[in-house]
Order: C-alpha cells, then sequence, then structure tokens
C-alpha cells in the first residue's frame, strides 16, 4: 500500500467482487491506492461498474455497496485527475436543447479515466435538473459553440440534420501563410480515412502578424480533425496545432486558434431558422476584431 505522499503512476485495476462489500475498499485492496485516491477517483468518473442485467456506469459515491458478481473498473490517471477545468457558459435554453460555449482545453465528453472535464458533466452539474446528450464534438483544444440536446428525441431530430447537412456550421481558423481565395471561395476536398470530406474556404481577412491569415469556414462534414488535417495538407496549418503543422509552423502558439463561432439550422421542434453566434465578452482575440467588422457591416433592421 503507498502512502498520501507517494506520486502513483497511471493504472487500470479489474476486479469482481466475490462477496458484498464497499466498492472503494476492494479497489484500494486490489490496487494498492489509498482510499482517498480512490474517492477522488470516484467523484471524478474514473470508476465503473458491470453488473448483470443493466448497461456498465460511472459510479461516484464511496459508500457504493458492490454485490457479489459485479465487475468494477478503475482508470486510474493522476495526470487527468490533477486536471482543473475550465468553465462553460450556456448561451441559450430552450425545451429541446440548449447551447454552450465550450472553451478550450475542455473535452466534449469524458472518457474511461473520468469526465470531470467534460463540457456534458460540467453542464448537468450547472443545471442539475437536466440530463444533457452529447450530439457533436469538438476538439479538445479548440473552442466554440456546441448544442446539447435535452431528450433522445431532441438527440435525433438534431442529430439526424448533422447528418444531413442542414446545420451551417461556421469556424474561424488563424492559419500559417497568406492565401489567396478565389471570389467564389475554395473548397478543400480531400478523402479523409477514406470517407469523402468537405471544407469550405468562405473568406481571408489579415491575421495577427504578417504571416498569418485568418480565415471564415464552413464545414459540410464531420471527419476527425477534419479542418485541421485539411488545412495542414493545403499547406496552411492552423497556429498551435502541433499535431497536423508541426514541420510549417514558424511560431509557436499555445492554444489552438480555432473555434465554431456560428451555428444555424432550421429547427424541427418549431420550425423557424435559428441562428446563434459566440457573444463579443467569449470570442477568442484572434477574431474578435473581424466580428466588430461584420456586426458594422450589417444593415440595421
Amino acid at each position: 500500500m503507498m502512502n498520501e505522499n507517494t506520486t502513483p503512476k497511471s493504472l487500470h485495476c479489474s476486479l469482481t467482487a466475490a462477496l458484498t462489500g464497499s466498492a472503494c475498499q476492494m479497489l484500494a485492496d486490489a490496487s494498492g491506492l489509498p482510499k482517498s485516491r480512490i474517492k477522488v477517483a470516484m467523484s471524478k468518473g474514473a470508476v465503473w461498474l458491470t453488473r448483470e442485467g443493466a448497461k456498465e456506469r460511472r459510479i461516484r459515491k464511496a459508500k457504493f455497496m458492490l454485490n457479489a458478481g459485479d465487475r468494477v473498473q478503475l482508470f486510474y490517471d493522476p495526470k487527468i485527475l490533477a486536471l482543473t477545468p475550465p468553465e462553460p457558459h450556456c448561451l441559450e435554453e430552450t425545451r429541446e436543447y440548449s447551447v454552450w460555449f465550450k472553451p478550450p482545453w475542455l473535452f466534449s465528453q469524458g472518457t474511461r479515466y473520468g469526465d470531470h472535464c467534460s463540457l456534458l458533466h460540467l453542464a448537468e452539474k450547472q443545471m442539475q435538473h437536466m440530463k444533457f446528450r452529447l450530439i457533436h464534438r469538438l476538439d479538445r483544444e479548440a473552442s466554440g459553440l456546441i448544442l446539447l440536446a435535452h431528450s433522445s428525441n431532441a438527440a435525433r431530430l438534431l442529430s439526424q440534420l448533422f447528418q444531413e447537412n442542414k446545420i451551417e456550421k461556421n469556424y474561424f481558423a488563424e492559419v500559417w501563410g497568406n492565401p489567396q481565395l478565389p471570389e467564389e471561395g475554395q473548397q478543400l476536398t480531400g478523402s479523409l480515412d477514406g470517407k469523402k470530406a468537405c471544407t469550405e474556404i468562405l473568406t481571408a481577412y489579415p491575421g495577427e502578424s504578417a504571416t498569418s491569415s485568418i480565415l471564415n469556414i464552413r464545414l459540410h462534414s464531420g471527419r476527425l480533425h477534419q479542418i485541421r488535417r485539411h488545412l495542414a495538407d493545403w499547406g496552411h496549418p492552423i497556429l498551435g496545432d502541433s499535431k497536423y503543422g508541426r514541420s510549417l509552423l514558424k511560431e509557436k502558439h499555445s492554444t489552438l486558434r480555432l473555434c465554431a463561432w456560428r451555428l444555424s439550422f432550421l429547427s424541427p421542434f418549431d420550425s423557424k431558422e435559428h441562428c446563434y453566434q459566440i457573444p463579443a465578452d467569449l470570442s477568442p482575440s484572434f477574431f474578435a476584431s473581424i466580428l466588430d467588422m461584420k456586426k458594422d457591416a450589417e444593415p440595421p433592421k
């Protein structure tokens, strides 16, 4: 058994209960971790229960009792458990869904190693009366708007809109270089992971330096890291993207300069067009001036 001051390494501990007993105590005995560390891991969503006839789920309470035959798993990573998540913001709440701003470095959903740094979990903590369904995602490093459904039916209808490309998703990305766009914009259509993908560059603006540009992008499909991969393949990787732009980037940035700034769609719930945009006080600094320009260019209502 390690003491409280020992720095543990990540581990995966799995056991099947032979008798009724405390999940916390059994995991402490099996893993060698102090009970205090097991309690923290449980509270942060790193312990999973498989019980006959029921769906696998997280268990969070240290006093949870296992039945004989229950399987419990601990996915322990001290680096993940030590993270302090940034707070998301609810921008709009309707009966069927809500619109949230996800700051950078917040996961969209949890992993086996915990969910305390996920939008889904933090949204449910903020609105304890609500059970949310995640219907689309943003990279952890990116920021922007995410829709959360409030019921299985709402999740089904909104997911269908995403699948049919009926939700317009706009992103701002600050990229390395100064791409010259045709008047009608540019479409990047390289297949990703053997599947068709389309990233449309609508307009380009001057970046924060002479060697960068800010692109207004519409996403037409949702492949893994699609915008980041397409832009890197095009020769204009996103600033702050150490994964896909490492060989071309000349400057280091601590944050990925990618933000989902706008969502619009015809609602299946009220048959009206809805448009959501990041408010000025939450806009990343790299494109705040562009939003001011667009606002000034809009005709008075």
